[in-house]
């Protein structure tokens, strides 16, 4: 079995050392451009260029080091290519903590307390009624349902949204385009973890994120793509929407004179909401990738038709 690695911005090393220990039998080598390299059986990869689809003509499967494929799926990668994902790899409980660090910094009005710090007031914030926040997740993936478990075990509200039908014990799910107003207008605080694709694209536009209720709260940690950044803007600064944590944005990193770097009623974190951690992805691509040499089932396969 001949494995190829090409993973754009990452330190190599720590990768290649322990995908050699998972996987003792393989012949593992770093993908190099305009380099001779081996055509491989496998791929390992984020964010390839086109030149690697090009030259690894041999290619049966490409393994993901991610949960996002948006920007794999810029690529023209053969049809018959089988795609595989990380599903969880120890993200989803990474995500979990950016999210209830993010609603529980609005709802402990925790900015609010260190403004009175810099002013030297000793006042305690009224705290609202837990019961009325509810917290809506876009997406109920993996990640989706391991943020709602984490929020519900705080006693929050949670509905959530998706594509297609969810069983989430204690979530409320809506489903499909026809029940997204309904599902936004219950939403005290607002959660995007979304697969982006052509139907998510922009999906927090003026016109959906005015559907929730006036003082609700964004978060975003999907991907940048989904928000029509000037949108939210308009409504934070016309007091409709309360604030936002956004880990994500349009253009990474984000550039110099943004208006999120110094917006008052914007919490902005650099897309570290949850990483890829060598040792749990190395894990789960080496069981997955095992699983398919031997005809079985492989969990975490990518549609290119659905884009995730």
């Amino acid at each position: 079995m001949k494995i190829t690695f090409c993973c754009s911005n990452t330190n190599a090393q720590p990768w290649l050392e322990a995908l050699q220990i998972a996987l003792p039998e393989a012949q593992i080598s770093l993908w190099q451009e305009n380099q001779a390299n081996d055509l491989a059986d496998y791929g390992i990869v984020w964010a390839p260029p086109q030149t690697f689809f090009d030259e690894q003509t041999q290619l049966k499967a490409i393994f993901n080091i991610g949960a996002g494929v948006d920007a794999l799926l810029k690529r023209k990668i053969p049809a018959h290519l089988r795609i595989v994902r990380l599903e969880d790899a120890g993200m989803a409980v990474q995500m979990a903590e950016y999210v209830m660090m993010a609603v529980m910094n609005f709802y402990r009005q925790l900015p609010a307390m260190k403004l009175h710090q810099s002013q030297e007031k000793w006042l305690a914030p009224v705290v609202n009624d837990r019961t009325k926040m509810t917290v809506g997740i876009l997406g109920l993936g993996i990640l989706g349902e391991r943020v709602a478990q984490a929020l519900q075990h705080f006693e929050y509200p949670v509905i959530g949204w998706s594509r297609s039908p969810k069983n989430i014990s204690g979530v409320k799910s809506y489903v499909g385009p026809a029940q997204l107003n309904n599902f936004l207008s219950q939403s005290t605080i607002l959660v995007c973890l979304l697969p982006l694709t052509s139907e998510t694209q922009n999906i927090l536009n003026n016109s959906n994120l005015s559907q929730l209720p006036k003082g609700a709260y964004v978060i975003n940690a999907a991907r940048g793509g989904h928000l029509v950044e000037q949108d939210l803007i308009n409504l934070l600064d016309s007091q409709h929407l309360a604030g936002a944590t956004l880990d994500v944005a349009q253009q990474e990193p984000l550039p110099a004179g943004h208006p999120f770097w110094h917006h008052p009623k914007i919490v902005l974190t650099p897309h570290n909401a949850a990483q890829s951690l060598v040792g749990p992805c190395v894990a789960q691509i080496s069981q997955q990738l095992q699983n398919l040499h031997a005809g079985l089932k492989v969990e975490g396969e990518v549609s290119q038709a659905l884009g995730y």
